[in-house]
């Protein structure tokens, strides 16, 4: 069967589900392969459970005379040609958000803002791999008007790969940092990587938005029609911090208009570049400036990213979904300059960073004992290593068994890790 048949099937039921865990009446169960798992396994059960078809890439799983079962080469290119050919049949505007940092938080401004004036399909949570970014796609429906759809990657051609299936019209990279680079190789890999949406845009005379203030960003951008933002003038929407104590609080213009002052529920002068960019693209799409600023304002961070969490003990600044050098030293950097009492850090490994790993923790040590701090716990073997004067923890289990007995009460803590130290446990304990 080819795509054009399946997407007239997948019309007709209009959900794909890849989790027998999950299988809506009536579905179509798409069969994909993980490291410990063949869904061509659960083919049958998911016919049992309701779904109308039950796409497969292993011939031994496709019953004999049963239509229900279509065979194919590949489920995973399958589903994102699929997810490609249904993107193909809407011509509106598609926005493709990526980078090393901000791009969840971005495309959740982002949409935001449109979503004042527009009805816009965006990627539900982080979403954002050879996987989601297909779901994402498969979501679209005639009454969308807009759609922002996040990419990420961890190895070279991975944004290539998925910016062909997404064929954004506009594209926006958050920024580039030491990330993943255990996959990448080198920062300049990183650099690479995300400028391939850059690359693929050049093929069809796309448009980008650019953080002129970004001298990585702009080297690579040559040639591309842009819309600029930043904080130096000459940008076309230019912005100025105002305060960060603990919520961003920033203005902005366009051009030589009028001010426009915006308090946000943000945590981190870092924000104030995803929250320019959301503004840059409103204004393209000619989203009132009014509108604009409720968005920024009434956007509140979710999934531990820059949450403030506060308990009957502590006040928590929770950042604990994802950690590299470049996001993890912007933490460090906000929190030093915040006017707090009792400051304490409780820091994770920062993983995937390969030959990098122990020079990269050993920087971050060096910063935190530039800060005046109460105390410092740290999480993981990496900061171990590189760490004698402040307290280590192997794993959450530690630090867990450690906080029921000497519970800090009065601080106000930064939690900051890579999604696998699970400091995202903590909150809860103090």
């Amino acid at each position: 069967m080819d795509i054009a048949e399946l997407h007239k099937l997948f019309v007709k039921h209009l959900t794909i589900t890849t989790d027998t865990r999950d299988c809506p009446e009536n579905s179509i169960f798409l069969a994909l392969k993980g490291e410990t798992f063949n869904g061509n396994a659960f083919a049958s059960a998911a016919l049992e459970k309701g779904c109308a078809y039950a796409v497969v890439d292993e011939a031994e799983y496709a019953k004999a005379g049963d239509a229900r079962y279509i065979l194919v080469d590949d489920c995973l290119k399958t589903l994102q040609q699929l997810a490609h050919y249904h993107r193909e049949q809407f011509s509106i505007p598609v926005i493709e958000i990526t980078g090393t940092n901000g791009k969840t938080t971005t495309k959740e401004l982002v949409s935001a803002v449109l979503s004042t004036e527009y009805n816009v399909l965006f990627t539900q949570g982080n979403l954002n791999n050879h996987i989601g970014v297909p779901k994402t796609l498969l979501r679209l429906t005639a009454e969308h008007q807009i759609a922002v759809v996040e990419t990420g990657a961890n190895h070279p051609g991975e944004i290539k790969t998925l910016a062909e299936i997404v064929d954004a019209d506009y594209g926006l990279i958050t920024n580039v940092g030491k990330a993943h680079l255990e996959g990448f190789g080198s920062f300049e890999g990183v650099i690479r990587t995300k400028g391939e949406l850059y690359d693929y845009l050049r093929t069809k005379n796309g448009k980008i938005f650019i953080n002129r203030d970004n001298e990585h960003l702009v080297r690579i951008a040559s040639g591309l029609e842009h819309i600029e933002y930043g904080r130096t003038d000459g940008a076309g929407i230019v912005g100025e911090l105002l305060d960060c104590s603990p919520f961003l609080s920033f203005r902005w213009r366009e051009g030589d208009s009028e001010w426009n002052n915006v308090t946000t529920h943000l945590i981190g002068s870092y924000n104030i570049d995803n929250a320019l960019s959301a503004v840059a693209v409103g204004r393209e799409f000619g989203v009132s400036a009014g509108n604009i600023n409720a968005a920024l304002e009434n956007y509140v961070p979710t999934n531990n990213r820059s949450q403030l969490v506060k308990t009957a003990d502590n006040t928590l600044i929770v950042d604990a979904y994802n950690a590299n050098p470049t996001s993890m030293m912007a933490a460090l950097e906000n929190f030093k300059q915040m006017n707090a009492e009792n400051k304490m850090l409780i820091i994770g490994d920062m993983k995937e960073l390969g030959v990098a790993s122990v020079a990269e923790h050993e920087k971050i040590v060096n910063f935190v004992s530039t800060m005046s701090l109460k105390d410092v716990w740290l999480v993981g073997s990496e900061f171990a290593k590189v760490s004698h004067q402040y307290r280590t923890f192997d794993n959450i289990e530690e630090i867990t068994e450690y906080i029921n007995k000497c519970k800090p009460t009065g601080c106000t803590i930064l939690i900051k890790g890579s999604n696998g130290t699970k400091l995202f446990k903590l909150p809860d304990l103090l």
